[in-house]
C-alpha cells in the first residue's frame, strides 16, 4: 500500500447491512413491480453493475422491506454462492435478498466504484475457512481492512480501472463468441456428416445392431452389499465424464457371479439412461471387471456397426431429439422404455466407411479442440490480466 494511504475498517466508509427476507407469497410478485435482486440475479452479471431482476415487487409486497438506493454494493454473505465471490453495484433503486451483504459508501469518504473494485479482491474463502457452510456476518464484512487515499485519488484511480476493464471486457467477448463458433462448428460439422449421407445409407433399428442391457433394478446394488475393494461398479459419472479409473464401489465375487450380465466388456458402449441423460461412453480395453449400475444402458454392437461411429451417432442431434421424445420424467429425466429405445432408426453405411468417417470426425475434433484450447487459454489470460490491474491499483502503484 502506498505510503499516503491509510487502512480503514469497510464500515468506517460505508453503511453496512443486509436485504429484507423474501416474500412468500406468489401474488406478491408482478411483472412490472420494483426489482427483487437475488444471489442468482448477482450470479448472472458476476461484476460490475446489475441493472434489472428476475423477480418484481408490487406495491403491497415492498410493504416494509428497504429499498436500498442506486450505487449500494452488493456481497453475498450466505449460501453456496458466498465462495463464488460475485460483487455487484445497483443500477437502480431496488430490494434485496437477505443472503446479500448491503454496502453504501459514504461518498464524502470513499468512492461507491472503488469500493467495487476494490472488495472483488476480498476471497470470501479467506474470511471463513473451514465452515462446511458459507456464512459472513456483517461485522465481519464491516471489519474489512480497505486501502483508502484521498477521494480525488479513489476518483482516478477508477477511470483508470473502468478504462481497463471496458476493454478486456470487449476483449472478452470477441474470444468467447470464437469459442462458441468452434464449438458449435465441431458439432455443425458431425451433423452434415449424417445429414449428407442419411439418403444413401441403410437405416435399421437400433435393437438389430447392439444388444441391449439395462442396468439393474430395485433392491440389487444396496450399498449395504458393497465391499472395500472387488469388482467395480460402474455409475452415471462414467458415462458422462468418460472416466472409467475413478470407481467409488465394488462387489465381491459371489455378487458379480450373480449380476454377471450386467458385466462390462471392452468395446462395449454405457449410456446414461436418468437425470443427465443421453451422455455416452465406449468401454477401454484396459477397464476393470465390473458392472453397470440400474442408471446406465449397457449396448454390445453388432458385427455391422463400429462402436466408435454408434457413439457418434448417440451423440448426434438426431439420436438425443428420438431419445428425448422417448423419454419420461418431471423432476428427472429417464428412459421411459428400453424397447421404444430399440426402435430408434439408426444409419448403417459400409464398415469400412464407418471407418473413415469416424477418422474425418476425429482429424476435425482434434483440430477444433486446439482452437478451443487457444480461445481458452486467452479467456484465462484475460482473467488474470483483469487481477494483475486490481492488485496494481490497491498496491498504489495505479
Amino acid at each position: 500500500m502506498s505510503p499516503d494511504w491509510r487502512s480503514v475498517a469497510l464500515g468506517d466508509v460505508a453503511s453496512i447491512g443486509a436485504g429484507n427476507a423474501a416474500p412468500q407469497v406468489g401474488t406478491l410478485y408482478v411483472d412490472d413491480g420494483a426489482p427483487f435482486f437475488r444471489t442468482s440475479d448477482v450470479g448472472r452479471v458476476r461484476f460490475g453493475v446489475i441493472h434489472d431482476s428476475r423477480d418484481h415487487l408490487s406495491d403491497a409486497g415492498a410493504v416494509g422491506l428497504r429499498r436500498l438506493p442506486k450505487g449500494t454494493i452488493l456481497f453475498p454473505k450466505s449460501g453456496a454462492s458466498t465462495f463464488l465471490n460475485h460483487r455487484v453495484t445497483l443500477g437502480v433503486d431496488g430490494y434485496v435478498s437477505s443472503h446479500l451483504a448491503t454496502i453504501v459508501a459514504d461518498d464524502s469518504l470513499a468512492d461507491s466504484r472503488f469500493l467495487l473494485y476494490f472488495l472483488a479482491t476480498v476471497s470470501a474463502q479467506d474470511l471463513i475457512q473451514g465452515q462446511s457452510y458459507p456464512s459472513l456476518n456483517l461485522p465481519m464484512i464491516a471489519g474489512i481492512r480497505v486501502p483508502l487515499p484521498c477521494l480525488a485519488e479513489q476518483q482516478r484511480i477508477v477511470a483508470i480501472l473502468d478504462e481497463a476493464f471496458e476493454g478486456v471486457a470487449i476483449a472478452k467477448v470477441n474470444a468467447e463468441k470464437n469459442l462458441e463458433n468452434v464449438r458449435a462448428l465441431c458439432v455443425n460439422h458431425v451433423e452434415s456428416i449424417f445429414n449428407e449421407g442419411a439418403s444413401g445409407w441403410a437405416h435399421r433399428p437400433l435393437g438389430d445392431v447392439c444388444e441391449f442391457v439395462r442396468g439393474p433394478f430395485g433392491g440389487s446394488l444396496k450399498k449395504a452389499t458393497f465391499v472395500p475393494d472387488g469388482y467395480a461398479v460402474y455409475e452415471q459419472q462414467h458415462a458422462i465424464y468418460d472416466r472409467f479409473d475413478q470407481v467409488r464401489y465394488f462387489v465381491d465375487e459371489d455378487k458379480f457371479v450373480e449380476m454377471k450380465r450386467f458385466e462390462l466388456h471392452p468395446g462395449d458402449l454405457i449410456m446414461s439412461c436418468s437425470g443427465t441423460m443421453g451422455r455416452v461412453a465406449i468401454v477401454p480395453v484396459s477397464v476393470r471387471r465390473g458392472i453397470i449400475n440400474q442408471a446406465l444402458l449397457k449396448l454390445t454392437p453388432k458385427a455391422q456397426i463400429r462402436g466408435a461411429f454408434l457413439k457418434e451417432w448417440m451423440e448426434s442431434a438426431a439420436f438425443q431429439s428420438a431419445l428425448q421424445e422417448y423419454s419420461g420424467g418431471a423432476a428427472i429425466q429417464n428412459v421411459a422404455s428400453v424397447k421404444v429405445l430399440k426402435e430408434i432408426r439408426t444409419p448403417i453405411p459400409a464398415v469400412d466407411e464407418q471407418d473413415l468417417l469416424v477418422k474425418e470426425i476425429g482429424v476435425f475434433r482434434r483440430e477444433s479442440d486446439q482452437l478451443v484450447s487457444v480461445y481458452q487459454h486467452k479467456l484465462d489470460a484475460l482473467d488474470a490480466l483483469k487481477k494483475s490491474l486490481l492488485n496494481e491499483a490497491f498496491a498504489g502503484n495505479q
